[in-house]
């Protein structure tokens, strides 16, 4: 029908173009999409026509619009899908972090494991060192009060308590950001 009046692919563009833009348009929700699917389904009727005339031209042309319509939604639905699940998995990963977090306990950092190494270092340094240390740290005694009791000086105590700390931090090299958090707090 049209194929023998039309001669071109320009009179085929303008005389079904607004028709084919506002049916998909209906569907597809989104006139960018829309003009390229039209535009596409105008060009495939048009190569079609090229090579054997068309009988139903407009049931010809809805049907390619339908189905580059179909086409569209679907991809669309399964990209939908797809950003729907990621969205989900990301939504249960950042729950997972913040309830990990939430449930950090400081007093978990100090683990029995890292508690034996902290023995282990101070039972392998020389006694009068680790005596120093523990007065300093675990008795809460001033330097010059140990420095009484071992009747040395202020300095000879940082020294020990110097030396203790050194073989300390050897000893938890892979602790020490965490502790050092703690410690400065």
């Amino acid at each position: 029908m049209l194929h023998d009046s039309a001669n071109s692919f320009n009179a085929v563009y303008t005389a079904y173009y607004r028709k084919s833009f506002l049916f998909v348009k209906s569907y597809v929700h989104d006139e960018l999409v829309a003009e390229d699917i039209v535009s596409e389904s105008l060009i495939k009727l048009w190569e079609r026509m090229k090579v054997q005339p068309v009988e139903h031209f407009n049931s010809y042309l809805f049907t390619i619009l339908k189905n580059s319509a179909l086409d569209h939604l679907k991809h669309e639905a399964v990209e939908r899908k797809a950003f729907k699940s990621l969205n989900e998995f990301l939504k249960r990963e950042h729950e997972i972090r913040i309830s990990v977090l939430q449930a950090c306990d400081p007093n978990e950092i100090f683990s029995t494991e890292i508690q034996q190494i902290i023995q282990s270092t101070l039972a392998n340094l020389p006694d009068k060192s680790r005596k120093i240390f523990e007065m300093s740290r675990y008795l809460n005694k001033t330097n010059k009060e140990i420095a009484e009791v071992f009747n040395i000086s202020v300095k000879g105590v940082d020294y020990h308590i110097a030396l203790t700390i050194k073989a300390l931090r050897v000893s938890l090299k892979d602790y020490l950001p965490v502790l050092f958090y703690f410690l400065v707090q």
